[in-house]
């Protein structure tokens, strides 16, 4: 393992890898990616559900989906390798008054940025979900451009093009302290062997408010177990089935394997980094979704999972400098929607650390909006 370093990035999830990936395009010099697992993506990018939507209520989190979505896109093209972007589509339904309210001024900021969204009567909404229930349902929004990708297959690239570009990928690295010296981060200090380095970048999801601890800051990130259960296979779910989200339970659930993936929320959960799995929360999903899909009486469990959302007190990511300690970028925080942001969060991260004026403008992003109570917090999250 290199000794020295131009940048450290802390964490071989599809955040860090996206990060390695665009850093290294910009030719910014040595950089050396530590994961602490034996394999990449062992933490929340192998647990998440996959959904890819534009569809936010704050500018910011919508225009890094329009500038994401065009990355996965171009996935091949940039990277030179395969990784399918399924764009099914993602269907809102809506029920509570307050709840249309919400989603029509929703529609309007989306459709204001150049999001291809669309207001559904509930009769239209049948068209892609012909086997939902629509008992009082008042209104959807569907956005075709939305819709699925495996992690897997977009961390993999990620992987293979950042080691292409000359990007060193350290497993089994954990890191056990950071090195501060006159307010600057000289030193990281892993399980494998310390890195000399003026850059760390944190992409530890979960967990990085362990790396905020070991230099005595404190980032504003906990974590929160949530759940997922796919089914046997449903006749019933076609190729083209989208992400439905229904608003009021929190329910979403989007086609797995020829079955569903269903998944919720549970807001009682406290944070911890408990992923053991909790029957009871598994109950609640599904009688949710037999609520919401009766056809799903007959069907079989498949494979049932826990993970953790990396949740800020807005529910928007952090990107940028650690306003305590020289030397120190986060970028973490995505509240559920690390996978889907992943590849604006990356360029826009190489763009600012290059000091080029960045995709998207991510002031409101900045890890002392909580001190300075900028805030503008994201509905809706699922």
């Amino acid at each position: 393992m290199r000794n020295s370093a131009d940048a450290v990035i802390i964490g071989g999830g599809i955040i860090g890898l996206s990060v390695a990936f665009y850093l290294a395009k910009e030719k910014y010099g040595n950089i050396v990616l530590v994961e602490k697992e034996q394999l990449l993506g062992s933490g929340s990018t192998s647990k998440a559900a996959g959904g890819i939507r534009a569809q936010f209520a704050t500018k910011e989190n919508i225009q890094m989906s329009m500038l994401s979505e065009k990355l996965f896109k171009s996935f091949k093209e940039d990277t030179g390798y395969d990784a399918l972007f399924d764009q099914v589509g993602y269907l809102f339904l809506i029920k509570d008054d307050a709840d249309v309210i919400s989603f029509k001024k929703n529609y309007e900021l989306q459709r204001s940025l150049g999001l291809n969204v669309e207001l559904l009567q509930p009769y239209e909404i049948k068209k892609y979900a012909p086997h939902v229930s629509l008992d009082g349902v008042q209104m959807g929004t569907f956005c075709p451009d939305d819709g699925l990708g495996d992690p897997y297959e977009f961390l993999s690239g990620y992987d293979h093009a950042s080691r292409k570009l000359g990007v060193d990928i350290e497993l089994e690295a954990e890191v056990k302290d950071i090195e501060v010296i006159s307010g600057k981060v000289t030193t990281v200090k892993t399980a494998k062997g310390n890195i000399s380095t003026p850059l760390i970048i944190n992409c530890t999801g979960a967990y990085s408010k362990l790396i905020g601890q070991m230099v005595g800051t404190e980032v504003k990130i906990e974590p929160y177990r949530r759940q997922i259960v796919t089914t046997g296979e449903l006749d019933f779910v076609k190729p083209n089935f989208p992400m439905v989200v229904d608003v009021k339970s929190g329910l979403y659930f989007h086609k797995e394997s020829k079955g569903l993936l269903l998944g919720w929320a549970d807001k009682t959960v406290k944070p911890s980094f408990d992923i053991s799995l909790d029957p009871d929360y598994t109950d609640a999903i599904l009688e949710k979704a037999l609520a919401l899909i009766p056809q799903l009486e007959d069907a079989e469990i498949a494979n049932e999972w826990a993970g953790l959302y990396a949740t800020t007190p807005d529910h928007r990511e952090i990107i940028g400098y650690e306003p305590t300690i020289k030397g120190l970028f986060h970028v973490a925080g995505f509240s559920g929607h690390g996978f889907m942001h992943a590849p604006a969060a990356g360029l826009v991260t190489a763009e600012i650390l290059t000091g080029k004026t960045p995709s998207v403008d991510v002031t409101n992003y900045a890890p002392d909006r909580f001190e300075n109570e900028v805030l503008a917090d994201e509905t809706y999250v699922i």
